[in-house]
């Protein structure tokens, strides 16, 4: 039978889909709205900033993050000039308002000169994030102190870490795509060897991978030593975390998916009365529904879709989406199995797959629209971060392989309309019987059975069972070598098997890329920390001081100490003020009332009354406080130890 190659005219299918997954992604980064989100944290804000020079020793450091971040108490770090710890090791929570901010005690008599911080913390999205910058104390020095040289993630265990990451994605989509493909397109299959190893093989790779991320997570997010995978105190503390407990939840997910599997190629692939398969078929859909929903769940739950805007909307999303590439590539994976290495695959088998992944891919463009809005949010971040690069490029790759699809769609069609006849298609021919070495003759024609009774025949004439068993073994070989011939001879199934080969090697490519997309800050996050950094970056050097220090006496009992007083960036406009107030010993003094007024004298400016918020014991902070113009201010602070012990101190300070 004469063949011809699928004709490539215009296809309203086919520019649906591509329309629909390049233009829609494109479209929805276009449609981001004004609000902010973040999924990696960023470092916004930092006192003292990076490069500033302030007059006396701070008392602590303090960051600020886009959002919630955890740490420890080894994660901020300040060195001095000669690389010695500056800091006292314990992390503070200093955040209010909303805002995530955290900070590090100072050890007291600090030499002047140039000091590091680095630090390092795991952003609400599961990812590890760190950086470093410098301020100095009287005048910039010369520094000795060492910083990682790697980011966090990073080195053998980041690499490690990411196989791992790309192993469990391949094994969900060789399981749930698989197991779909069985139930939904061929259920047939379930009795075929080459798709229940496929299956198998994704539920061993998807477990294997997941016990390798719980193992490396600890070493991943903190000192990023290989040696600390086994420690066990590490590993308890990534328990605890949102990551740990998701991946400890797949793990016992795998349990019940193993249980599923054994269900589907045991009682399921051995069951005969129709009815009763039926039946079994629609208990193993719902069952291995939810199993599938759940493990996607676990992804959605501690990665991007967990943080950011709408996260309650983003979950459901996410895991539909991932569905739908599971669906779709390992449906895909299945049929290249059943092409090459199963006996034979019916039509409607492939039809139907076809209908599946038509489906799979319009779940996939509608959720990859919304998640594109939510991770890009403009067109500068789609063209101008590494997120968005990666997501044009997964767009092409999801176009290409779409095009691809739309060819076999086209053969899919031509193995409908071929006249072949179902015994040469449809049906599997038993395996030729082999004949063990040494058989007799007799022997020799039971295993082969008629097909070999002339061969049979002569050995009992030539008394010979070698030469039985070897012709035997001839006539098997040359019965596979026909059987062979006959199905390449298949031209619609050896063209449907090449473009499904195509796909597959697209596919291995596209989730390599998604891999590094859910390992990558999203473009809208980065375009605001880049912002951030312009801005702090681009203001005004802060006149000094910028911190100021002032004993007091209110003459009562414990009306000694002294106060110190930053001013953030203390210039005209909003200001971030926060005051210390401490006994003569240095610990805090937590008193009953502190005010706070400022006065411009040469502009008759003032006094502007500040009524700070407290914060904790021996900490008030004011936020936006408003300088009207530049100039030396008079900062007079009003302390208030008890009923009647009172005092007011004053020191000008220059606000640039």
């Amino acid at each position: 039978m004469t063949a011809t190659a699928p004709r490539f005219g215009p296809s309203p299918v086919r520019l649906l889909l591509a329309a629909t997954v390049l233009i829609g992604t494109l479209i929805g980064a276009l449609l981001a709205g004004a609000n902010p989100a973040s999924a990696h944290a960023a470092l916004t804000g930092s006192n003292p900033k990076d490069g500033a020079v302030v007059a006396t020793a701070p008392s602590n450091v303090t960051l600020t993050f886009s959002e919630q971040i955890a740490m420890g108490n080894d994660s901020i770090r300040v060195l001095e000039p000669s690389g010695k710890r500056a800091d006292k090791a314990k992390i503070r929570d200093l955040g209010t308002g909303g805002k995530v901010m955290y900070g590090v005690d100072l050890l007291p008599g600090l030499p002047n000169g140039t000091y590091t911080v680095a630090w390092q913390a795991v952003s609400a999205d599961s990812h590890p994030v760190s950086g470093a910058f410098t301020f100095s104390i009287g005048a910039p020095s010369e520094t000795t102190a060492a910083v990682p040289d790697q980011e966090a993630g990073g080195g053998v265990v980041g690499v490690l870490y990411d196989i791992a990451r790309y192993a469990s994605y391949a094994g969900f989509v060789l399981l749930t795509g698989g197991a779909a493909f069985v139930l939904i397109c061929w259920r047939r299959g379930a009795s075929a060897r080459p798709l229940q190893r496929l299956v198998v093989q994704g539920w061993v790779t998807l477990t294997a991978a997941t016990l390798a991320l719980l193992l490396l997570r600890n070493p991943y997010t903190s000192s990023g030593k290989l040696a600390d995978t086994f420690d066990l105190g590490g590993l308890r503390d990534v328990l605890q975390t949102k990551t740990g407990a998701a991946l400890s939840s797949r793990l016992m997910l795998l349990g019940a998916a193993a249980l599923f599997i054994a269900v589907l190629f045991g009682a399921y692939a051995k069951r005969e009365d129709e009815t009763e398969k039926k039946d079994l078929s629609f208990g193993l859909a719902i069952g291995g529904t939810v199993v599938a929903a759940g493990i996607a769940g676990t992804w959605a739950l501690s990665e991007h879709a967990s943080t950011g805007i709408q996260p309650g909307l983003a979950m459901p999303v996410d895991v539909l989406h991932l569905l739908a590439v599971a669906t779709w590539l390992g449906g895909l994976a299945a049929l290249l199995t059943a092409l090459y290495r199963a006996p034979s695959i019916e039509r409607a088998a492939v039809r139907n797959f076809s209908k599946v992944a038509f489906g799979s891919v319009m779940v996939l463009a509608a959720t990859g629209i919304y998640q594109s809005w939510r991770q890009v949010g403009s067109w500068s971040a789609l063209t101008g971060t590494a997120y968005g690069q990666l997501l044009l490029a997964k767009v092409a790759l999801v176009v290409v392989m779409v095009a691809v699809a739309w060819i076999s769609r086209r053969w899919t069609a031509q193995l409908g309309e071929a006249p072949m006849a179902e015994a040469e298609t449809d049906e599997a021919e038993p395996e030729p019987a082999t004949v063990p070495e040494g058989a007799d003759a007799e022997e020799a024609e039971r295993a082969m059975g008629s097909d070999v009774s002339v061969v049979s025949e002569t050995s009992k004439v030539s008394a010979d069972p070698e030469r039985a068993a070897q012709l035997a073994r001839q006539k098997a070989a040359v019965a596979t070598a026909e059987k062979k011939r006959n199905r390449d001879a298949d031209h619609e199934r050896s063209g449907l098997r090449r473009s499904v080969l195509a796909e597959a090697g697209i596919a291995v490519i596209l989730l390599a890329v998604t891999t590094v997309l859910t390992s990558t800050e999203p473009g809208r996050t980065e375009e605001e920390a880049a912002k951030g950094g312009s801005a702090q970056a681009a203001a005004t050097t802060p006149q000094e001081p910028t911190e100021i220090k002032m004993p007091f006496d209110t003459g009562g009992q414990n009306g000694k100490g002294t106060v110190r007083l930053t001013f953030d960036p203390a210039t005209s406009g909003a200001n971030e003020m926060h005051v210390w107030i401490a006994r003569p010993d240095g610990k805090p003094l937590d008193v009953p009332e502190v005010k706070v007024a400022f006065n411009l004298k040469a502009k008759r400016i003032g006094p502007l009354p500040i009524t700070p918020d407290r914060i904790t014991a021996g900490h008030w902070s004011a936020a936006a406080v408003q300088i009207p113009m530049p100039g030396d201010w008079q900062v007079q602070v009003t302390v208030r130890t008890s009923d009647i012990d009172q005092t007011t101190i004053d020191k000008n300070i220059k606000i640039g």
